[in-house]
């Protein structure tokens, strides 16, 4: 269980925001799988006041996913208050994280994301204004530090708990670092070890094991699980069922696997159409793959663009599969 602020979580396994993939059908997959709490996308506080076409839909959720949260972008304070009016009018929402932890360039060369580590008290403004602004819950997700010579993670933190934010996520590599090298167990743990707030970190949570390390070397109280849920939602029951007993439940057979395919395409084409949902649906095709030795469907799912040639290919998967078993 993870509390935070006013919210209580069933379990302390969050599914972080990742930009192109957290729509609500992947979501709705990853909930069934045992997540406690998802988020949107990363969202521009400025394309949702200049209301967005696309960024609007991002907003979309159903009764379903409770509780919700919505993670935004951005660095001019009064264009994210102007956004934060928007989000709880979507009456759907009960965290607003505010991302200081993006490493792309387009986003840092904007000072916003990561580059606002490089402005300490900027970075504590904004959080003020987002939690006298919102009867929401309000967390910030950092990193480490802009580069090795200047992790000050510890001080950020501390400043966003000043702020009147309610738990703090933390990626442990720098945004030099990107998603490259190794995680940084140690100042993540001296984060949690000076904030009263919760701490929930974030970094190579990929397996069971690497997450119950994550848990073990910094006495976090969550952990927000990104690229280990590509087409791995079984992830979220593997690591409950792990951190409770020690021992990993057995992976998923092909047939779980394809029917899960299954279910995700179904939702992604209603959601996005057909046309759409099945291009957004290719790249899922090849991580709900990975590991099998199925490299000439993986090239032909880049291919397909309508519902039924992805079906197709997901039979093809699951009947190599089967008879590789035999």
């Amino acid at each position: 269980m993870l509390s935070i602020g006013n919210i209580t979580i069933v379990s302390p396994l969050v599914l972080a925001p990742m930009s192109g993939i957290s729509d609500l059908p992947f979501r709705m997959i990853n909930r069934s799988f045992g997540c406690g709490l998802a988020f949107t996308e990363m969202i521009s506080a400025n394309s949702l006041v200049r209301k967005n076409k696309n960024t609007l839909k991002m907003l979309s959720s159903n009764m379903d996913e409770r509780p919700l949260g919505i993670q935004i972008v951005g660095s001019d304070p009064e264009i994210i208050k102007r956004s934060l009016d928007i989000i709880i009018s979507a009456n759907a929402f009960a965290i607003i994280d505010f991302n200081a932890a993006c490493p792309v360039n387009k986003v840092v060369s904007k000072m916003e994301g990561a580059g606002l580590l490089r402005e300490p008290v900027k970075l504590q403004n904004i959080m003020k204004v987002i939690v006298e602004n919102t009867v929401l819950t309000v967390t910030v997700k950092i990193r480490s530090g802009w580069d090795e010579t200047s992790v000050n993670a510890v001080d950020i933190a501390l400043r966003a708990q000043d702020a009147g934010v309610s738990g703090l996520f933390i990626h442990g590599r720098t945004r030099m670092q990107g998603y490259r090298g190794t995680v940084d167990y140690n100042v993540i743990r001296k984060v949690k070890e000076a904030l009263r707030i919760p701490v929930i970190a974030s970094g190579d949570a990929l397996t069971p094991g690497l997450i119950r390390k994550l848990f073990d070397e910094t006495g976090c109280d969550g952990v927000a699980i990104a690229r280990g849920a590509l087409g791995n939602p079984w992830i979220f029951r593997e690591t409950a069922g792990y951190l409770q007993s020690g021992t990993a439940p057995c992976r998923p057979d092909v047939f779980e696997i394809t029917r899960i395919m299954k279910e995700h395409l179904a939702l992604i084409t209603e959601f996005h159409g057909e046309k759409n949902g099945v291009i957004l649906f290719r790249k899922f095709f090849s991580w709900y793959m990975r590991g099998m030795a199925v490299k000439e469907l993986k090239s032909r799912a880049f291919h397909a663009v309508v519902c039924n040639d992805m079906l197709q290919l997901i039979d093809e998967a699951e009947k190599y599969a089967k008879a590789v078993s035999q």
